[in-house]
């Protein structure tokens, strides 16, 4: 039995991405550079070269962020390994929206290639779904999940994402959104923040990339994963291929109940998490969420080296 605390591996989202990311990890480690150059021929484009060196209007397009997210996160974990010898240890793994796919690929549900392959085709029905309707998205700071469902339901629009306490994302059509401004100045809301985004992701806008992406989701490879992974839609672990491929298709228009799904970690008895991705943005939430939890977050290979003995 192990003696260390349990652990899980947290993995990010859209909105993470920054050029550079990964280019450190290709530069110094074999198995990270082996990852980009498979997603170069895999895909067909250069994800290295886009995550690497921009530029930034590419590197933001859904279709492009996705995958290179999704490497990202992979080729810090294929770093580790190889400096370490051995892989990062994990108990558990959830990943935000696009991450929860890099958190299945980590925990053994389905092969580099295989994930690469899905989060390909799920980032670009989304972004052909973005371009084909007009939509939006709107953060609420200092709403409870009622009032967020109380003002999605007046305006005729969804909650995206339920990130942490007092931190709600809502979705959905432009003209609908225009009115969610007054509704949440009635009931007190601290501040309404509108989102510079391509679309009204994980929102009823989204059901042709749901649709479309459910295919892909029938024919691949998935098993059962090696530790559990936590689905964004029902903040639960989703333990067979049954459970797996619904959960995410689901996830493409529901919502990313990202609260729910660290305090069911934490219910497990994990206090402990590992972010892979750019930017420290899930370690920012699980401060929020739980002040005591401890998250240590890994974006490049010096933080693999400056954390290795906490990483054992």
């Amino acid at each position: 039995m192990s003696t260390f605390p349990p652990r899980a591996l947290l993995f990010s989202g859209q909105g993470a991405q920054k050029i550079g990311m990964g280019a450190d990890l290709a530069d110094k480690s074999a198995a990270a550079r082996a990852l980009y150059e498979q997603a170069d021929r895999q895909l067909g484009w250069p994800v290295s070269e886009t995550s690497f060196r921009g530029p930034e209007a590419k590197l933001t397009e859904t279709r492009v962020c996705q995958p290179a997210l999704y490497v990202h996160g992979l080729a810090l974990l294929a770093a580790y390994e190889e400096m370490a010898g051995k892989p990062l240890r994990l108990e558990a793994a959830a990943g935000l929206s696009l991450g929860e796919y890099t958190a299945h690929a980590a925990a053994g549900t389905f092969s580099f290639s295989i994930g690469l392959h899905l989060v390909a085709e799920r980032g670009r029905l989304m972004q052909e779904a973005c371009e084909s309707t007009a939509g939006t998205m709107i953060t609420l700071l200092g709403a409870t999940a009622e009032q967020a469902r109380e003002i999605a339901a007046a305006c005729n629009v969804d909650v995206a994402n339920l990130n942490c306490p007092g931190q709600i994302v809502l979705s959905g059509g432009v003209k609908e959104m225009e009115g969610v401004a007054a509704i949440a100045k009635e009931k007190g809301i601290r501040k309404v923040i509108p989102l510079k985004v391509a679309g009204a992701y994980h929102s009823r806008l989204m059901a042709a990339a749901a649709t479309g992406l459910a295919p892909f989701l029938a024919q691949a490879d998935i098993a059962a994963p090696r530790v559990p992974v936590i689905a964004n839609f029902t903040a639960d672990a989703v333990p067979t291929p049954e459970q797996i491929r619904p959960a995410l298709e689901a996830q493409v228009c529901g919502s990313v109940c990202w609260d729910d799904s660290i305090r069911r970690l934490l219910a497990m008895g994990i206090i402990h998490f590992v972010e892979c991705g750019p930017n420290a943005v899930i370690a920012g939430l699980i401060r929020r969420i739980n002040p005591q939890a401890h998250c240590l977050s890994l974006e490049t290979y010096d933080d693999l080296v400056k954390h290795a003995d906490a990483l054992n």
